[in-house]
């Protein structure tokens, strides 16, 4: 098997039909195929669209909600690809994409993953490749630089970056499985980043492929600003990333550095409309002060509890069945 699609998705039932959608038109001929929905424990009826509409498509339906990491690493031991594909539930892959992404890593075979071009919906570039995360990369954003000295993407050609964002990332098995996958100790956010640096670590390439282009829709922060629990995972990921690749004093200087870019955005934010300055502030504090608040973690075992109360109340409703005659 040389292509495994992986994709990880939570009550995006509509986005999801898009994304398997457009697997199916851009699949490159001659390349021998999977295509695995991992849902995590979606109460949107997202398995059953799988079932119905997507009959090639292997399903593997969660009872309960994990975090990236834990997907991600399930969907490593499942797939029987030489290359796995992960993508989100919220992105439509354009023609050519997955051809650029599989012969930029054939044509490198140092090179471990490869990174989408992501497009706005209204198909403009965004950023999603970037140095990786320092103190360097910290101070580029505080003195508001980080444009020009901190996103590596774009351009005309595959090029070596820090790391690219996971939402369309062809990775190499062999890569993969030589650092065992994922850091389980993250639940959401910066779990990309810490994997691409750990395969660097070893002597591993991270490309950018400008030419394989993907609309992602942002389902998350979509019809309103970023959730609060978002915001704090955020932060925390962050702070674990910076503290597990850095020293303490580094980390804490990096979180002073991004506190402070929250600020301005925050003023303006009082003036602009369509933006949330609370966010902004909320965005400063958690950089100071991750440990802080409630994050998506706790949103899910807070939903993993309440489905287990429902499972249980509806199994005490059920009549017992009748004993059997002696």
């Amino acid at each position: 098997m040389e292509l495994s699609y992986c994709v990880i998705n939570t009550n995006g039932g509509e986005f999801l039909a898009k994304c398997l959608g457009s697997v199916r038109r851009t699949h490159p001929e001659g390349i021998e195929h999977e295509v695995i929905v991992l849902d995590n424990a979606s109460d949107d009826r997202s398995p059953e669209l799988v079932r119905s509409r997507f009959p090639e498509v292997r399903l593997i339906a969660r009872d309960r909600r994990e975090g990236i990491t834990q997907n991600l690493n399930l969907l490593l031991r499942e797939a029987r690809g030489r290359f796995f594909f992960f993508l989100n539930e919220d992105v439509e892959l354009l023609e050519g994409a997955p051809g650029a992404l599989v012969e930029a890593l054939r044509a490198d075979e140092r090179a471990a993953a490869a990174g989408a071009m992501l497009l706005d919906p209204e198909h403009h570039d965004t950023a999603c490749a970037w140095r990786l995360p320092g103190v360097g990369s910290a101070a580029a954003t505080a003195l508001f630089l980080h444009r020009w000295l901190v996103n590596e993407s774009g351009g005309d050609r595959p090029h070596e970056v820090g790391w690219c964002r996971s939402a369309a990332l062809l990775v190499r098995r062999r890569a993969a499985e030589e650092i065992g996958g994922f850091d389980t100790g993250y639940f959401f956010y910066s779990e990309d980043a810490d994997f691409q640096k750990r395969l660097r670590d070893r002597g591993w390439r991270i490309l950018h492929v400008p030419a394989a282009r993907v609309v992602h829709h942002e389902r998350a922060s979509s019809g309103g600003p970023v959730s609060p629990r978002r915001i704090v995972q955020f932060h925390r990921s962050r702070d674990r990333y910076l503290r597990k690749h850095h020293s303490r004093l580094a980390a804490e200087l990096a979180g002073v550095l991004w506190a402070w870019s929250y600020v301005p955005r925050a003023v303006a934010a009082l003036f602009l409309p369509g933006h949330e300055a609370r966010s902004y502030w909320l965005h400063a504090r958690q950089a100071l002060w991750p440990s802080r608040g409630e994050g998506m973690r706790e949103a899910a075992e807070a939903y993993n509890l309440a489905r287990a109360r429902v499972a249980a109340s509806a199994a005490a409703d059920r009549p017992s069945a009748p004993a059997a005659p002696a």
